[in-house]
């Protein structure tokens, strides 16, 4: 087994011996402990400290969203193998009865469900962007919104820090090029000195998005030379391969594109968001601080229970 393989395991072990993470029985599905959650809450918290005087709408969405705004936001072609869609069962009786007999008999159960309106959120921005779209044209200073949700991406591992479904909280800002790659400017900033209050050791690089395929591999590389994705990474399953907690997003006029979205002068908007790992960041406090937050150094206490 490789040394990552290893540490990724034994440390995912001692979360659910602590009882911190609860095992379902499915990698990446984890239930959280009132700790857990406390210290999720007091890291949104500090989120606020740092952004809430920004002035942004703030917008909460339930963790699935519109198919057909999924289909026309592009994800599918970037990222096939990360998306999740939501089925159900549409049969009759004897399409029942037959259900029933392939569960009883442990074999594939699904073939008779049906693709419903709902796919699992990928992003907590994907669904922001048709909703701006409909209120027409961002005014003269843009728009800027502060998102949370539960976020879907099928990717199972052994990796604590890699769940299958994660909370993201955002901030998503539309405008002119100016106006938005201002604000992810200055969220690089505030980013990491927000994260280094909280005493553990950290780096930002530049990163891309995991497209998919070869042409995704150019798409990657475009990204990387553009340097329109930065992550800040803080170790959790290792020192050699870090953990990408904090991420800094131009998507230049892609979005505005799609959904034409339009600044106050007719221009097609730009956006850019900051993304916050919520679980990867309370992984990140438990890893380097100790299971037990009554004995994290009293800096760290004093930023998260001020």
């Amino acid at each position: 087994m490789c040394q990552n393989c290893q540490q990724q395991q034994g440390f995912l072990a001692e979360l659910i011996d602590s009882g911190l993470l609860i095992d379902t029985g499915v990698d990446g599905l984890y239930g959280r402990s009132g700790l857990f959650e406390e210290v999720v809450a007091r890291f949104d918290d500090l989120i606020t400290r740092y952004g809430g005087q920004d002035g942004a709408e703030v917008a909460r969405f339930p963790p699935a969203m519109n198919r057909k705004h999924f289909e026309r936001s592009g994800y599918l072609k970037s990222f096939p193998q990360l998306a999740g869609t939501v089925h159900a069962f549409e049969g009759d009786e004897r399409a029942h009865a037959e259900l029933l007999h392939n569960v009883s008999d442990g074999v594939d159960w699904t073939a008779g469900q049906k693709s419903t309106d709902i796919v699992l959120t990928p992003a907590a921005c994907y669904v922001l962007y048709p909703v701006v779209a409909k209120r027409g044209p961002v005014g003269k200073n843009g728009a800027l919104f502060d998102l949370q949700s539960y976020c879907f991406r099928h990717e199972p591992s052994k990796d604590p820090a890699r769940m299958q479904l994660f909370r993201m909280r955002e901030y998503v800002r539309f405008g002119t090029p100016d106006q938005v790659t201002e604000f992810r400017a200055t969220w690089l900033e505030r980013g990491q000195a927000m994260m280094a209050s909280l005493g553990m050791p950290l780096h930002i690089d530049v990163a891309n998005d995991p497209f998919f395929g070869r042409a995704g591999r150019m798409l990657a590389n475009n990204q990387r030379d553009q340097r329109l994705k930065f992550e800040l990474l803080i170790p959790i399953e290792s020192v050699e391969k870090p953990t990408a907690c904090l991420s800094f997003n131009y998507h230049q006029d892609h979005f505005g594109t799609t959904w034409g979205i339009k600044t106050e002068d007719g221009e097609t908007a730009h956006t850019a968001c900051v993304g916050f790992g919520m679980e990867r960041v309370a992984l990140a406090l438990f890893k380097h601080h100790g299971f037990d937050v009554q004995t994290w150094p009293a800096a760290v206490r004093d930023v998260l229970w001020p």
